[in-house]
């Protein structure tokens, strides 16, 4: 069971290299931490976008561009990012990276009904790992990014890209809670419906390959002296290994606090396309580009 991103790292790194795409590969962050990546034999490396650039930017924050196994010429983001998945689709990759361009232009290119990385009927979500000084083990949460209020439906494939992860982590039988404010059904918040009757299809085996319990506070979730305090009996309560919000508010500014405030260290990839997708802003750190990397290259070629 892997517990820390590190782990994840060293467990990619005993896995046969896969090719990273990267869209407008042209700023610092992404360029170092591709470079990091291809150094600790993570991925082989294809770079979308301006050479000069490339090579100018690499020159200046001390990586030499000979490290990248190709660089394609385009100067247009938008070009370079409908090539980068153009190359994905063409078996040419196994995973794609966002680089110097805006996230619309890369999402629509991901989205693109003829030429996109987006199944017919699929759904596309934010999948992400983070690691805190005090939790004993990562946490996996969806969706902070993507999904702006996702119904029932779409919050059980939310769930089970989770799933597919945490067992890509090693975790035999993850335990996931879904969360809100409580631990009652309140008709009058809609969050406990949804996270009852997940619970109730988890219960009936239309979920599998998890333990799952709700509607959960974030308190008793993570926390077994919360979970004892309120008297709530469950497998889940304390030891959770995934977490699904019941909206991006939620989840997104949990996703911050994690960063900003608690010292963690995130993983994060889009889910339910035909390969990993890298998507990080452009003040994401170095250190959690690099470790989104090695999520999407565990998770290349495993499906959905």
């Amino acid at each position: 069971m892997i517990k820390r991103l590190d782990e994840l790292v060293e467990k990619v790194k005993g896995e046969p290299s896969k090719r990273l795409v990267v869209a407008a590969g042209e700023d610092p962050h992404t360029i170092e931490a591709v470079a990091k990546a291809k150094k600790e034999g993570l991925v082989d490396v294809t770079m979308v976008g301006n050479m000069e650039k490339i090579k100018h930017v690499a020159g200046e924050h001390g990586v030499d561009p000979d490290i990248f196994d190709e660089i394609i010429h385009e100067e247009d983001s938008k070009k370079a990012a409908k090539l980068a998945v153009k190359l994905i689709r063409d078996g040419k990759g196994d995973m794609l990276m966002k680089g110097l361009v805006k996230t619309a232009d890369y999402m629509r290119a991901i989205l693109n009904k003829e030429e996109g990385l987006l199944p017919p009927g699929g759904l596309l979500s934010h999948v992400t790992l983070v690691e805190f000084p005090l939790y004993p083990k990562l946490l996996i949460v969806a969706d902070v990014a993507v999904i702006i209020a996702p119904d029932l439906a779409q919050k059980v494939k939310m769930l089970e890209y989770s799933i597919k992860v945490a067992h890509e982590l090693d975790i035999e039988t993850p335990k996931a809670a879904i969360i809100s404010a409580v631990e009652t059904v309140n008709p009058k918040m809609p969050s406990t419906l949804d996270a009852a009757l997940i619970r109730v299809m988890a219960e009936r085996g239309q979920i599998k390959g998890a333990l799952v319990d709700g509607p959960m506070a974030l308190d008793i979730a993570v926390s077994k002296e919360c979970a004892e305090i309120k008297g709530i009996r469950s497998e889940v309560a304390g030891d959770a290994d995934i977490l699904i919000f019941p909206n991006i508010e939620t989840g997104n500014v949990f996703f911050k606090t994690c960063t900003q405030l608690s010292g963690g260290r995130i993983a994060a990839i889009v889910a339910g396309t035909t390969a990993p997708c890298v998507l990080t802003s452009r003040a994401d750190s170095e250190d959690s580009k690099f470790l989104s990397i090695a999520l999407a290259a565990l998770m290349a070629g495993k499906g959905w």
